[in-house]
């Protein structure tokens, strides 16, 4: 059988049918110093890869054609899980290529439960993502910020959240959605040992680290919520 004539993700469904995706970005207007003059298609799979070519007028007047290329893998929350009382935090370990390729010992990231929005509300999307990667159930979950995590590629942004969770109820161990290949340990950690782990290297994962200083500084572990208390 012959494949259909066309260009995947733009005039053909791409492999999670999609078309159209190197409309996204010409019709920008919020910037009357970014003009963009075309979007190029160069990846679709699970992610888009793009080059948009724009002209930029500097900040002395002068006008300049740019190139860029964005990784758009959707956005995303991520959440700590913290028990006041117990004065923990439950975090995960699991494998992550980038990171293992980039240098990383073994790969193996300690890290808050996150995962991609995929079409949900973000706090809809944190819910199902803890439930999925800690076996807990949260409820009331807290917005804390949202972030672009590395602006210059990526166009993703994430939501931020914190719940607490109730350390003394049994818990899984492992989690994970097997499907999607995922082997996930659930780590329960004293949250002065989680900090200390950020200044040894033992927590290298951006997220992790900005959710557990925003717990030391602003959160239920910071001197404002101690005062309240």
């Amino acid at each position: 059988m012959t494949a259909p004539a066309g260009r995947p993700g733009i005039d053909v469904p791409d492999p999670r049918g999609r078309t159209g995706l190197d409309r996204e970005g010409r019709d920008l207007t919020g910037n009357a110093r970014v003009r963009v003059v075309d979007v190029e298609v160069l990846a679709c799979d699970w992610s888009v890869l793009r080059r948009t070519t724009f002209d930029y007028r500097h900040g002395d007047g002068h006008w300049s054609r740019e190139q860029r290329e964005t990784y758009d893998r959707g956005d995303g929350a991520t959440i700590l899980l913290y028990d006041l009382h117990r004065r923990t935090v439950l975090l995960t370990r699991q494998f992550r290529l980038p990171a293992y390729v980039n240098g990383h010992p073994d790969g193996m990231l300690l890290e808050t439960a996150a995962g991609l929005l995929d079409g949900d509300d973000p706090r809809e999307a944190i819910r199902r993502e803890a439930v999925e990667e800690t076996g807990r159930t949260v409820h009331e979950v807290e917005h804390v910020f949202d972030a672009f995590m590395s602006p210059g590629s990526v166009t993703e942004r994430l939501s931020f959240f914190a719940a607490p969770y109730d350390g003394s109820a049994p818990g899984a161990e492992t989690a994970g959605v097997a499907e999607e290949g995922e082997d996930i340990t659930v780590v329960e950690l004293p949250f002065t040992e989680a900090l200390a782990l950020i200044r040894t290297g033992g927590i290298a994962d951006a997220k992790t680290i900005m959710l557990l200083q925003w717990a030391a500084l602003d959160g239920p572990f910071g001197l404002s919520s101690r005062e309240a208390r």
